[in-house]
């Protein structure tokens, strides 16, 4: 691996290390060089795989974006030196993001997906057949691209459909633009840093409540209940106080900052615990399933005190 194949990488996103091996009791071989991306969650913690190459890396108007080649994981997406999805684990995320929320409202026709530029999102709209058009409002045109080129299988919702309307566009602007449009919105954003700082702010939820149809429906990628604790429950209060219902689940993500991870679903009308798992479809899916929609609201003691208001 030559000194090309580690440019864009932040500093604290290698680690490199030299691994010898005894033949026998005397001899070593020559010392072989391995390479290792880590994404570090706190000075003490982050999460570590071993790489073979770099196979696409630009710095965008919005961001650096890498493609990195790994032994474990596929393929792996990183943006600003974060892991945002890989080809191996993909599914979970996408799916777990996508069918919560379209299984709840009963007829989803229209949906928009903010950010969510790999394509996943909209591969797993595309299985409900109720669906009639499919928004994608991704700020980066980089990360599209990117997606169609190293991650087909995960992009492929983006290819030749004519329900979906690719806008290389704002998504805050384009959630301000439309009001009372969508059944479905989901918002499949970045961490809150750079470009997707404003896609946790109330004033964001509330712009989504007014692009929402009157009995719409939105959800919303919201980190880790482990290292995000702070955020979760702020985003969590903003969006109780946009909508009647609030509900926070989370799935199992293993290249995710300690793989446990949150989603936030608010809806005018219907709630994701009143629906009938019996007539729920069954679709072409690998971690969701209709026996797990109302088991993932079940959460873990200390991630259920994040939706709690503190008694006064």
């Amino acid at each position: 691996m030559n000194g090309d194949d580690l440019r864009g990488f932040p500093l604290c996103g290698i680690l490199i290390e030299d691994c010898c091996q005894r033949k026998d009791g005397l001899h070593m071989e020559k010392p072989q060089m391995e390479l290792w991306y880590t994404e570090r969650q706190t000075p003490n913690y982050g999460i570590t795989t071993k790489i073979n190459k770099t196979l696409h890396h630009e710095v965008t108007d919005f961001q650096s974006l890498d493609v990195i080649e790994t032994e474990q994981f596929g393929n792996m997406l990183v943006l600003d030196g974060m892991v945002m999805t890989t080809d191996i684990d993909e599914f979970v995320y996408h799916e777990m993001i996508t069918h919560v929320a379209m299984n709840t409202h009963p007829n989803p026709k229209n949906v928009l997906v903010v950010g969510g530029g790999d394509g996943g999102v909209i591969r797993e709209i595309l299985k409900h057949s109720s669906v009639e058009k499919a928004v994608l409002a991704e700020i980066d045109g980089g990360v599209i691209e990117a997606s169609k080129k190293y991650f087909p299988e995960i992009a492929r919702g983006l290819f030749g459909d004519a329900r979906v309307d690719i806008q290389v566009a704002d998504g805050i602007k384009h959630i301000a633009e439309n009001k009372n449009k969508y059944d479905v919105i989901m918002v499949d954003s970045t961490e809150p840093v750079g470009p997707a700082v404003g896609l946790f702010e109330k004033g964001f939820y509330e712009g989504i409540r007014e692009a929402l149809k009157e009995d719409g429906i939105m959800v919303a990628q919201t980190e880790s209940p482990w290292f995000n604790r702070d955020l979760i429950s702020r985003v969590f209060a903003d969006l109780s106080a946009t909508f009647p219902i609030t509900r926070l689940y989370t799935a199992s993500i293993p290249t995710y900052p300690s793989g446990l991870w949150s989603f936030t679903i608010g809806s005018k009308k219907y709630d994701p615990l009143d629906v009938d798992v019996r007539e729920l479809p069954t679709l072409d899916t690998k971690y969701y399933r209709p026996e797990i929609h109302k088991a993932v609201f079940e959460l873990p003691q200390f991630v259920r005190e994040l939706t709690v208001k503190e008694e006064k």
